[in-house]
């Protein structure tokens, strides 16, 4: 009988020098660092370049990136123009999904669409998406935007044009560490659809979009949209056990938790954790901590489950005043560097990927004419 592995589980579809995950040691590396440690020591647009670009910038390297990063915040006036049409009411994934078509219908016209791809497009999307997000944002609130700031880094100018203002050092830090720990994830869902596109000879911008709309799915990147609006039904932690139970004998899934490789929890939680808890003592609003804690509790002692990267960061979005919505706009924002880093490596020795399937259909069948058919 054929050995089916469903969701490809534990299959090695390809090789790749990007990142890797080990789920023995339940570690994580990006090009051979410890994400622990780049989240320590770098900032996002040290860990763009180095995914990109394979090592950690120099000087002059930062420089650069930060020049043509910067550059390219500025939106094209028609992509502009089409923005103020798209309907309040739709989620702002699928905002996110439109902008990157509209970007590359500019970038086509320019003859940059069906080129080779190469870290500099990249760069330009990524300057360009974080406007974007805080676009959509100011517009559901009805409030004008803050115009980028070519003097500041990514996350200090996306707090800048959401909030017309940059909050104190520590919680830009836990936004910028955030950043870091979303960058990439290996042959993740999102990453697997974006070389798949790839490997047709498809475009960067339709790889990309397609990436998006694999990352809004609830059993990937909205996992952390999911993950707070458990939080809002729960309520309170006195309430966590009970509502948990619930769930359980219900049979329903308590997202944040778990994951497909990592089996004694994922290494990105500690770090993202502990910005989670600085941020709550320094706005003094520890509303989350303790239901964070007596959720993952039980939940560990009933099923064996450890959290994931979606679980610390939900409420810690939150503290930092973003709508539930744009949590995985924000995840856009990051994986897009790791969504570009593979499209570049499938292009360098690319194969079409086409995998078979078992039939398990009807088979021989004869064809009745349709007026005999009953």
């Amino acid at each position: 009988m054929t050995d089916i592995k469903k969701g490809l589980q534990g299959v090695i579809a390809d090789t790749s020098a990007i990142s890797q995950v080990v789920a023995e040691t339940s570690t994580l590396t990006y090009r051979g660092y410890k994400v622990s440690d780049l989240s320590e020591h770098t900032s996002f647009e040290e860990v763009c370049w180095l995914l990109l670009y394979g090592e950690l910038p120099t000087e002059a390297q930062l420089a650069t990136f930060k020049s043509e990063e910067r550059a390219a915040r500025q939106l094209p006036a028609n992509v502009e123009k089409m923005l103020a049409h798209f309907p309040l009411t739709c989620h702002p994934m699928d905002v996110m999904r439109s902008f990157v078509s509209m970007i590359g219908m500019e970038a086509e016209m320019l003859a940059d669409g069906m080129q080779a791809v190469k870290p500099e497009m990249a760069i330009r999307l990524l300057g360009c998406m974080p406007v974007c997000v805080a676009w959509d944002i100011c517009r559901r609130l009805q409030r004008p935007l803050t115009p980028p700031d070519l003097n500041l880094s990514m996350s200090e100018n996306f707090f800048k044009m959401v909030f017309g203002k940059i909050p104190d050092p520590p919680l830009v830090r836990a936004f910028d560490v955030s950043l870091i720990l979303y960058a990439e994830h290996s042959f993740n869902a999102s990453t697997f659809t974006a070389r798949i596109i790839t490997s047709t000879l498809s475009d960067y911008y339709s790889s990309i979009t397609g990436a998006i709309g694999a990352l809004k799915g609830p059993l990937h990147g909205g996992a952390n949209e999911a993950v707070m609006r458990m939080f809002e039904k729960i309520g309170t932690a006195s309430e966590a056990e009970a509502w948990v139970m619930n769930a359980l004998r219900n049979k329903e899934l308590i997202m944040g938790f778990g994951h497909r490789v990592y089996r004694t929890g994922d290494s990105r939680v500690p770090t993202m954790k502990k910005h989670f808890l600085e941020v709550a003592r320094n706005k003094n609003d520890t509303q989350f901590v303790d239901l964070y804690e007596n959720v993952a509790s039980v939940v560990m002692r009933e099923k064996g489950l450890h959290p994931n990267l979606d679980y610390p960061s939900a409420p810690l979005y939150s503290l930092l005043g973003f709508a539930t919505d744009f949590f995985t706009p924000i995840f856009v924002m990051s994986r897009l560097a790791g969504w570009s880093a593979h499209i570049i490596e499938q292009q360098a020795n690319n194969r079409l990927i086409r995998p078979i399937c078992a039939y398990t259909g009807e088979v021989d069948r004869e064809v009745i004419p349709l007026a005999e058919r009953r």
